[in-house]
């Protein structure tokens, strides 16, 4: 049985619904429930016997037919929905995602995907899920790559699947996938030259078989203010200009020791690239480091440091998932690649790659 057999045949046996109650109340066959909702008889045979499950038009279209909620037609059972971590404010919106065998909940962050439908929200102890979308047709991801909702719009224009992206640093998302806690994790703490180094890092905190996807080579350096006149590296450490540091464990921070050589570390700290480039924006900070797509986007000068590759680390548990062999098609896709090649500093000729 195939990863994908196994994943929807639990998700199958755990989404228990009413629609055979609610239709013979009505005094309608299943011929006539077909009639009104516009899904064929054999496929509400099969939803309604939990041989199938019903996509998110099928099953609000079957709760409008029967004049009752999403969720007092279905019910996901069989399975304890637990908190990925716990939320720190009541009401709290959260998603929801199948990673293995456990429905995980998790409090909605704002991500670089903007706005993002919630699946449900806790409130006074009572988790209310409004079964915005299946569980088991959402790829978490951690990531800090800027240009993730790029990859996110095609992945939702040509699969069946969505992503959600937690934001985190490079060292911050490999640990959730440690845990157990993503299904993929984005990493850049290697120079293009030598790539293996992503690797050697995601093994102190990976202990299980894992690939790389590469997905792109990009520029990072230093972010600066319009019109500072600084030009290279050695001219802003000169300069003594206020810098916006960057925390442990992630690429740009790796890259700031660097660029410092022993000097104290900056007392403030973004927590991503676009933090860095606004705190600069603003007048916080007269430089840090960031990537050269969101300085330009900030309309900030930049200067180059080096270029570094960007993977995503999947385990093997995961190699077979429907979700991350789609993930997978869709970074090797000629419409991503011709996408993510225009973007400022964002080199894909190794893009897909797999090692």
């Amino acid at each position: 049985m195939s990863y994908k057999d196994i994943i929807m045949s639990k998700i199958e046996a755990a989404l228990h619904n009413q629609i055979k109650r609610f239709r013979e109340e009505r005094g309608w066959s299943q011929q006539e429930l077909s009639e009104r909702t516009g899904l064929s008889r054999t496929g509400v045979s099969a939803i309604e016997m939990g041989k199938l499950v019903p996509s998110t038009v099928a099953a609000l279209t079957l709760a409008k037919i029967f004049g009752c909620s999403v969720d007092e037609l279905f019910q996901l059972g069989g399975y304890e929905a637990i908190w990925a971590w716990p939320p720190t404010i009541d009401p709290c919106r959260y998603w929801r995602a199948m990673v293995r065998d456990k429905l995980l909940l998790y409090p909605v962050e704002t991500s670089p995907l903007g706005m993002t439908q919630h699946d449900g929200v806790y409130r006074n102890g009572q988790l209310i899920d409004n079964h915005f979308f299946d569980p088991a047709r959402t790829l978490m991801m951690a990531s800090c790559d800027p240009a993730v909702g790029l990859l996110a719009t095609e992945y939702a224009r040509s699969t069946s699947f969505r992503i959600l992206v937690i934001p985190r640093s490079s060292h911050q998302s490999l640990q959730l996938l440690g845990n157990g806690l993503v299904h993929v994790a984005g990493m850049h703490l290697a120079k293009s030259n030598s790539p293996e180094i992503n690797a050697k890092r995601a093994r102190e905190v990976i202990t299980t078989p894992f690939q790389l996807l590469r997905v792109a080579h990009w520029q990072e350096g230093l972010a600066v203010s319009a019109g500072s006149g600084l030009e290279t590296v050695g001219q802003v450490l000169k300069a003594k200009v206020r810098w916006i540091g960057r925390e442990p464990g992630s690429g740009a921070r790796q890259v700031l020791d660097e660029v410092l050589q022993g000097a104290p570390t900056p007392s403030l700290a973004a927590k991503d690239h676009r933090g860095v480039v606004e705190a600069i924006r603003s007048g916080w900070a007269g430089a840090g480091v960031s990537l050269r797509l969101v300085s330009e986007e900030a309309g900030l000068d930049f200067i180059g440091v080096c270029e570094e590759a960007y993977d995503l680390c999947i385990p093997a548990q995961h190699a077979d998932d429907p979700r991350v062999r789609a993930l997978i098609e869709v970074v090797r896709s000629p419409a991503f690649r011709n996408l993510l090649g225009e973007l400022p500093g964002y080199d894909v000729s190794a893009t897909g790659e797999l090692g």
